[in-house]
């Protein structure tokens, strides 16, 4: 990887495999993938998991919202990332929203979960979540239009479909299902359809800019956002290493 950083990108391919690599290494190299991949988890370890990634896909739209407030007052530069709210709404399409979507998930891994009238559960957002979720945000406070949009689409939908479609794929593993089926619609939805569309929508925006400045940039907003996400994850595996009454 350290080759990689001591050669400057000279076109945004070159960002795209940079980051794909990173990301393939620093992801599923790491323990949460590794310890979900070989079905390690006990039930009650994904549920704290279930639970948490649920608050977590929960403050997506305000992520995005903030996305859009520092984008140009151009619809070109907005409207990628509003099509990418309304997919968060389900397209207006009753039970499509993914809030939704991840109760079928989340009940699935647990059906006796309490949830309120919101559909959230009595268990509070855990900080790791919380710092993730936060960082993203915060971020935008002070990032230029294409800052924002690097950020969102090299730091997330680029590898959205990838990260979503290992951990459906893992979340098939037969210690996982041995009690009832999973339902995992939220995470085959996202692989397949809705996050390659996402990054698409960004990378119309990301192309125009091709000069060295810009690329390096790219590579180093796009690594420190995918970062923090990264970070969830191990803090996410690291708090399900907590909880001992495994069955």
């Amino acid at each position: 990887m350290l080759s990689l950083l001591e050669e400057a990108p000279t076109c945004l391919e070159d960002v795209e495999g940079y980051l794909r690599s990173w990301v393939t290494h620093e992801f599923f190299g790491s323990p949460f993938f590794q310890w979900l991949a070989g079905g390690r988890y006990s039930h009650n370890q994904l549920r704290h998991f279930a639970i948490q990634y649920g608050y977590y896909s929960r403050h997506f739209p305000r992520v995005l919202g903030a996305a859009i407030a520092a984008m140009a007052p151009l619809s070109s530069w907005w409207i990628p990332l509003a099509d990418n709210l309304w997919d968060e709404a389900g397209r207006g399409l009753p039970g499509r929203s993914h809030e939704e979507l991840y109760r079928t998930f989340l009940l699935s891994v647990d059906p006796s979960l309490a949830l309120d009238d919101w559909g959230i559960p009595s268990e509070p957002m855990s900080p790791v979540v919380g710092q993730a979720i936060d960082s993203f945000i915060n971020f935008f406070r002070t990032a230029s239009p294409l800052q924002a949009m690097v950020a969102v689409g090299l730091g997330s939908e680029l590898f959205a479909a990838d990260v979503m479609g290992r951990i459906a794929k893992d979340l098939e593993h037969p210690s996982y299902n041995d009690i009832h089926r999973l339902d995992l619609t939220f995470w085959t939805v996202h692989a397949e359809s809705d996050e390659p569309r996402h990054y698409q929508l960004c990378r119309g925006i990301l192309e125009q800019f091709s000069g060295p400045a810009d690329l390096i940039m790219m590579r180093e907003v796009g690594q420190e956002i995918a970062d923090s996400e990264r970070a969830m994850y191990t803090g996410l595996h690291h708090e399900m290493m907590l909880i001992h009454d495994a069955t």
